[in-house]
């Protein structure tokens, strides 16, 4: 009787559908790949992305204090709004954005990337030259609520764009390039690892990133290839272990 139980307690569990997340910690979500010629970047999500999912960006200063305790954006450069779209968007899809400096072109591969009309955001590309790129959620573009990943071109500093105040660090949630990089991308596994908060790690050690540095790269398509992880055992076998 018990080990009949038991054995309904683990099925339930394993067929027990969690509900999809919004993007909301640092680590949710990682910059995949940055092109500064093309002016668009590419993004893994490790969660499950509820419909409608709003993630902002902007490649404006933080000022290194924390949220809440004066921490803010400074201004002249561009912010976006990214909403996931109607459907649930599956940990380990990679979103490509694109042409993010067009008024016409800019896309994302799934959902839609909009920009946000700001006061002095019509600087709308991005800098080879120690620019950083931050994803965050928020009340707004300019009021950051938890920041999710970042990359940069330059050395994380006040003036180049700092994880100071953000809870970012690098390595671990944020990948920094090397300096005046035009296009930089992921090139490490994409598969095996047991959950998908292990790559993590990995997507932002810059070890396991192609860094093309200086070039002319607008024309050069990132890899979108999405991230797997190693099967549950199925029911039938877990019955098996119980028996």
């Amino acid at each position: 009787m018990f080990k009949n139980s038991f054995f309904f307690l683990a099925l339930a569990a394993l067929t027990l559908v969690a509900a999809p997340a919004r993007a909301q910690v640092a680590g949710d979500l990682a910059f995949t790949a940055f092109n500064a010629d093309e002016d668009g970047w590419a993004m893994v999500t490790f969660v499950d992305l509820a419909p409608g999912t709003t993630v902002f960006f902007t490649d404006n200063e933080w000022n290194g204090s924390a949220i809440g305790s004066g921490g803010a954006f400074n201004t002249g450069e561009s912010y976006f709004r990214w909403n996931s779209g109607a459907s649930t968007l599956v940990a380990g899809t990679v979103i490509r954005f694109s042409s993010t400096d067009s008024a016409t072109l800019l896309a994302a591969s799934s959902g839609a990337l909009s920009r946000e009309a700001v006061a002095l955001s019509t600087n709308w590309g991005l800098s080879q030259t120690a620019d950083g790129l931050y994803a965050y959620v928020g009340a707004s573009a300019t009021s950051a609520t938890n920041f999710l990943a970042a990359v940069s071109t330059g050395s994380f500093s006040v003036a180049e764009g700092t994880l100071a105040g953000t809870g970012l660090v690098a390595g671990t949630s944020a990948v920094q390039l090397s300096s005046s990089s035009d296009f930089g991308q992921y090139i490490g596994t994409r598969a095996g690892q047991a959950g998908f908060a292990a790559y993590a790690p990995l997507v932002n050690n810059i070890a396991n990133w192609q860094d093309l540095g200086d070039g002319s790269y607008a024309a050069l398509v990132p890899d979108t290839t999405g991230f797997t992880i190693s099967p549950v055992p199925e029911p039938g076998s877990l019955a098996l272990m119980l028996a």
